[in-house]
């Protein structure tokens, strides 16, 4: 059964992220370019700088950055978890998609191909759409507990023996891949992936705030989707 529409002349602008969500959703933004930032040269370190290295700390700056970032990330994830259990429908899209639906599966298809210029018109939802949806739970919720086990089981290797991260994940996760440099390798595979899903999700946002005649960008700013038409509207229930 698909889910149930309005039309955009009935309502025109939908509540759909609130306050708390946007403000995750833009703190996140700005630590996941730190880290990608730092983590690039932390993997492709500076050439080596002149003078004694008793003088500078640039790679030491980098490292702090990357790990406050990390923290940063890691409990804004958390926080997230939260809000996906106390807020609105919305806040848990991401976190519970609809695999059994066939409609919902008929929409994942759709939006492919509306997004390969094969489809000649958008569906509109109130929320995400099928194959964003699809999407950001395997790359932003999962792709995000990837990176922050990985993460701070490298970071325990810096803390040592007893300290809380090593206890919690470097102990387990570095035998698990093998050996630390393969932990390296594949945090730093992660790091691409997120700056692929960056660029990309980036580019649909403006992409969908022009050729689909409703709002994305001001979405998670303002937390209201404003529809530019009378087509009818997914509102995701």
């Amino acid at each position: 059964m698909s889910p149930p529409a309005i039309t955009a002349s009935a309502q025109p602008a939908i509540y759909v992220y609130e306050a708390p969500l946007r403000i995750w959703h833009w703190v996140n933004a700005l630590s996941v370019l730190v880290l990608c930032v730092t983590g690039y040269f932390i993997g492709s370190p500076l050439p080596t700088m002149p003078g004694e290295a008793s003088d500078h700390f640039l790679m030491g700056y980098i490292r702090f950055a990357h790990f406050t970032a990390g923290y940063i990330f890691a409990i804004g994830f958390v926080f997230r978890i939260y809000w996906a259990l106390v807020g609105n429908k919305h806040s848990r899209q991401v976190f519970f998609p609809p695999f059994f639906s066939k409609d919902w599966w008929g929409g994942v298809w759709h939006e492919w191909k509306w997004y390969m210029f094969f489809a000649g018109e958008p569906r509109k939802y109130s929320g995400h759409n099928p194959l964003a949806t699809l999407v950001m739970f395997f790359v932003l919720v999962w792709g995000t507990i990837f990176m922050i086990i990985t993460g701070f089981a490298l970071y325990g290797e810096g803390t040592q023996a007893g300290s809380w991260a090593h206890t919690m994940f470097t102990s387990w996760v570095v035998p698990l891949f093998g050996q630390s440099q393969d932990v390296h390798t594949w945090h730093h595979l992660g790091m691409w992936v997120i700056i692929v899903f960056a660029m990309t999700h980036i580019y649909v946002a403006f992409r969908e705030d022009i050729m689909s005649r409703q709002s994305l960008i001001s979405t998670m700013v303002s937390g209201w989707r404003m529809f530019k038409d009378d087509r009818d509207v997914d509102d995701g229930r």
